[in-house]
C-alpha cells in the first residue's frame, strides 16, 4: 500500500513538472508570424528575399534538372499538435541567416562553431511556401550556396557574444544585401520585426515587437521567435535596418498532457524573460564591408565625378593660363614693352 502512494506521489510530482513551463513563453501577446505570401508588408517582404535557411546539405535532393527539394518532418510530425500553426509544413532549416555583402553571410555564433559545420550546411534563399497549407517546399538550385570559411566568430558563456560572418562559395547577383547598422545603438521601445526559420520552417515574418531592455553586447525583445530563428535578422520596423541577430529565448513548447501533443508557450507582451538578440555592431568584419544600397553607390559616384571635375578644373587653368600669356604677349607688342 505505501509504495502505491509513493507512485502516485511521484507521478503528481512528474506531472507537476511537465506543468511547470507554461509560466515561460515564446509567443508573445499575439502570435504575428505569417508566411511571406501572406504579409501585406512590401519592405519586409522586400527583407525576406536576403534571408536565408541553413539546412544539412545531406536533407537536399534534386526535384528535377532546375530545383531541388528537401527532406524534412513537418511541426506535427515531431510532436506538435495537430492544431498548431503550420503543423502540416516541413522543417528543414536548423538556422537562419542573412545577407551583408554579395559574398558574406552573418548567423549565430552557435549555428556555425567550425570550418567542419560550415562544410556540412548550405545556405538556402527563397525557403518559403507558396500557401500555409504546403507541405513541401521547392526551390531553384541557384538559391543554394555553400559556406566556403569562417571570417569571423564568437560564442561566449561569460560575454554571451554569439555571431558568425561567414564567406559563401560564390556571389549572390539577384538580390540585395541588407543594410545594418554601423555605429550607435537602437533604443528601448524601438519597434521590431523579425524575418527567418522559426521551428525551421519556412520564411516566417514577425513584427509587433519591441526593445525591452539594452547593453552593450545585446538587447531584449518580446520577438515572436522559436528554435530555428537562431541568426535570423531583427530590423529595425520604421526603418528597415538589421539591428542584431536573433540567438537565444524561451522556452519554444509546452507539452499538453490532456492530448498527448506540444503546443506554442503563449504569455502577455510585457511578460516572460523575453529573447536575446546580439547587436550588429559587434560582429567582427561588418565595419569593412562597403555601405549598401543607394549610399554606396553614390559615394561610388561622388569619387568617379570629383576626378573628372579636378581633371577639367585643372585644364581650365591650364587654359586661362595659356589665353593670359597669349594676351600678355599681345599688350606688350601693343605698348612696346
Amino acid at each position: 500500500m505505501k509504495s502505491g502512494i509513493i507512485l502516485i506521489t511521484l507521478l503528481c510530482s512528474s506531472l507537476i513538472a511537465t506543468a511547470a513551463p507554461v509560466s515561460t513563453k515564446v509567443i508573445y501577446g499575439e502570435d504575428n508570424r505569417v508566411d511571406v505570401v501572406d504579409s501585406d508588408n512590401e519592405i519586409f517582404v522586400k527583407l525576406a528575399e536576403s534571408t536565408a535557411a541553413m539546412i544539412s546539405t545531406r536533407s537536399i535532393r534534386e526535384h528535377n534538372a532546375e530545383q531541388v527539394i528537401f527532406n524534412g518532418q513537418s511541426l506535427a510530425d515531431r510532436g506538435m499538435c495537430s492544431d498548431e500553426r503550420f503543423a502540416t509544413q516541413p522543417t528543414a532549416a536548423n538556422c537562419s541567416g542573412f545577407l551583408v555583402a554579395p559574398n558574406k553571410l552573418v548567423t549565430a555564433g552557435h549555428c556555425i562553431r567550425s570550418q567542419s559545420s560550415c562544410d556540412s550546411y548550405s545556405w538556402v534563399f527563397d525557403y518559403k511556401v507558396q500557401s500555409e497549407s504546403d507541405e513541401e517546399v521547392v526551390v531553384d538550385k541557384s538559391n543554394v550556396y555553400k559556406c566556403k570559411q569562417i571570417i569571423s566568430q564568437e560564442l561566449s558563456s561569460s560575454t554571451q557574444m554569439d555571431y558568425a560572418l561567414i564567406e559563401l562559395d560564390r556571389a549572390v547577383e539577384d538580390r540585395e544585401a541588407l543594410t545594418f547598422r554601423r555605429e550607435g545603438t537602437p533604443q528601448k521601445g524601438d519597434q521590431l520585426v523579425v524575418i527567418g526559420h522559426p521551428s525551421g520552417l519556412p520564411t516566417k515574418i514577425a513584427d509587433g515587437a519591441s526593445i525591452r531592455s539594452i547593453n552593450s553586447v545585446y538587447f531584449i525583445a518580446n520577438l515572436d521567435t522559436y528554435g530555428g530563428n537562431s541568426g535570423s535578422a531583427v530590423f529595425n520596423a520604421n526603418t528597415g535596418v538589421v539591428e542584431g541577430i536573433l540567438v537565444r529565448g524561451e522556452r519554444d513548447y509546452v507539452y499538453d498532457s490532456s492530448r498527448g501533443c506540444r503546443v506554442s508557450n503563449t504569455i502577455g507582451d510585457d511578460a516572460g524573460r523575453g529573447e536575446d538578440v546580439t547587436l550588429i555592431t559587434n560582429v567582427e568584419g561588418l565595419s569593412d564591408i562597403p555601405s549598401q544600397g543607394g549610399s554606396d553607390q553614390d559615394q561610388n559616384d561622388d569619387v568617379d565625378t570629383e576626378t573628372p571635375d579636378q581633371d577639367d578644373q585643372t585644364n581650365d587653368d591650364q587654359d586661362e593660363e595659356e589665353e593670359e600669356s597669349w594676351w600678355d604677349r599681345f599688350l606688350r607688342w601693343l605698348f612696346g614693352e
